[in-house]
């Protein structure tokens, strides 16, 4: 397929520097449906991006589109800061039966704000006012998003640069396999904790993600999961899940600190709750961490009543029957099997993942981007991660179709030939 880029146009010349993906995929999308995107001029792409994971159900999921269309004509409430609404109730008692009482999870919901960082920043909030501590520890590589105590947080030097000023009372620490199975796990951070010549102060909580996904695809174990809470529950800190870009079930479970067996102090959750790419975002917490006063924390655009509506019925059509983690670690199970195949191909290339999120890691750092410019050629849109952009990040659709999936991991293995 030919791509021809468009002309010097609008975009150019009245939006910022800062955009940055359509600096990668030069086109200008008009239509999407499913796992597919179409430009003004009539090319199709398969699409292994899905929003950043803001689209696990595809694009204008039917099912998802009708309810909205239906609250929409019906002139439902659109706008409704915290107010109580029929549509927060309809998402609320869908949350608890479809996903809270299933995994016997005691979580009280807040609507923090509507973007993935907004439940981060509020989780902070909350555990520095539950334990009175300023401190926050996080780890390599992690991302959690584009605000000041997010950032503070955050691993990427280039992102933490853009914040202008000095980010404190965040201590990184190595992330599972950081020193290649060479360092037993935690030794550094509990005896830094129990060191009282460390200089650490006591922290009131850590952050991590189970699967790193800007921060290249790493793939925390679940025993070090394990070792993790064991470490928080000893030393009086909260632990919070960073569940964004990994819940909803883009790793398989729903959640996807399940598989370890824990049960976090707090989670985040945002980019694909509201199943539609609307924004939506969630900060979850055991009920006796619910010490906020009313009005403490709040924000205009907290109660997106058609998200609700469009979570509500991704819930009820989605997850009260356990297939679609099933349907998901078979879909990644395809992938895993022609990923392993181009890395046997290809020297220097090396992948991980879990669920529906991969990764191929180029030995080559620059390749990677390339084999992405050679796709997006080839009709595939898929995007780099990694502090150096050194991996091919795969987030496909869970609602993906077999043959869909395989075309675009052909598709792929052709970019990664063609760079070689």
């Amino acid at each position: 397929m030919t791509i021809t880029p468009p002309a010097l146009s609008v975009f150019e010349a009245l939006e910022s520097e800062v955009r940055s993906y359509c600096r990668g995929w030069p086109a200008v999308f008009d239509r999407a449906q499913g796992s597919h995107m179409y430009d003004e001029d009539g090319h199709t792409y398969l699409d292994f991006f899905a929003g950043a994971g803001s689209l696990n159900y595809g694009h204008n999921n039917p099912v998802l589109k009708r309810a909205l269309i239906d609250y929409i004509e019906r002139d439902g409430v659109t706008h409704g800061l915290d107010m109580s609404t029929t549509a927060k109730r309809a998402f609320l008692e869908s949350f608890q039966n479809n996903i809270l009482r299933p995994r016997d999870l005691p979580y009280k919901v807040m609507f923090p704000g509507p973007t993935g960082t907004n439940a981060v920043e509020a989780a902070l909030k909350l555990a520095r006012k539950v334990k009175g501590r300023e401190s926050i520890v996080s780890f390599t590589n992690a991302f959690h998003g584009m605000s000041l105590g997010s950032l503070a947080v955050t691993g990427n030097a280039f992102k933490r640069a853009g914040a202008g000023i000095p980010l404190v009372h965040g201590t990184p620490m190595p992330f599972d396999n950081y020193f290649d199975g060479t360092v037993e796990d935690f030794l550094w951070f509990e005896r830094l904790l129990e060191d009282q010549g460390s200089g650490l102060n006591k922290p009131a909580a850590v952050i991590v993600e189970t699967v790193q996904g800007e921060g290249g695809i790493n793939v925390a174990r679940p025993e070090w999961l394990r070792a993790l809470a064991e470490l928080c529950e000893r030393q009086d800190m909260l632990l919070i899940v960073d569940d964004i870009q990994m819940g909803c079930g883009r790793t398989g479970a729903f959640f996807s600190f399940e598989e370890a067996g824990i049960t976090p102090d707090i989670v985040t959750v945002s980019k694909s709750i509201s199943g539609y790419g609307m924004p939506m975002s969630l900060t979850l917490f055991k009920p006796e961490l619910d010490i906020w006063e009313p009005g403490e924390h709040n924000g205009t655009f907290r109660g997106n009543n058609p998200a609700f509506v469009t979570a509500a019925a991704t819930l009820d059509t989605y997850w009260a029957d356990g297939q679609m983690e099933k349907q998901t670690l078979a879909r990644g199970e395809q992938v895993e099997q022609a990923l392993r195949a181009i890395c046997e191909e290809q020297s220097g290339v090396h992948f991980r993942g879990r669920g529906l999120v991969w990764g191929m890691e180029f030995e080559d750092k620059p390749r990677a981007s390339a084999v992405c410019k050679r796709a997006f050629e080839l009709g595939l849109l898929v995007e780099t991660s990694g502090p150096e952009s050194e991996v091919v990040k795969l987030l496909p659709a869970l609602t993906i179709s077999p043959e869909d999936l395989d075309e675009g991991l052909r598709t792929l293995a052709r970019a990664v030939r063609e760079t070689a």
